[in-house]
């Protein structure tokens, strides 16, 4: 699978507090009733995981991929390298660079 940069459309990133109330408003009904079920059964530990886990759920509802983009990156056939081609060019840079 190719890395890929993040799809925010041409609106830049959304802009959702990263809030309790934030999030539940930019989630649906459903999604939001479970979200306050997971942050209230979260200890202190791990209440900012839970809060960043729903926050990327509530973008991708904001702005998704197109399901042509989705599909791409799902069977490995969107465009871009992998991250191992990107690495190897970056260590060979930096090699170079140190010479």
């Amino acid at each position: 699978m190719s890395a890929q940069p993040v799809h925010f459309g041409d609106s830049g990133a959304p802009s959702i507090p990263r809030t309790q109330n934030g999030v539940a408003e930019a989630l649906p009904p459903a999604d939001r009733m479970e979200f306050y079920r997971k942050m209230g059964q979260a200890d202190e530990t791990e209440l900012l995981g839970v809060l960043r886990r729903w926050w990327l759920r509530a973008a991708m509802y904001v702005d998704p991929l197109p399901e042509t983009v989705r599909t791409a990156v799902e069977v490995g056939t969107a465009p871009g390298r992998s991250v191992a081609s990107a690495v190897r060019e970056a260590l060979a840079a930096r090699e170079a660079d140190s010479r």
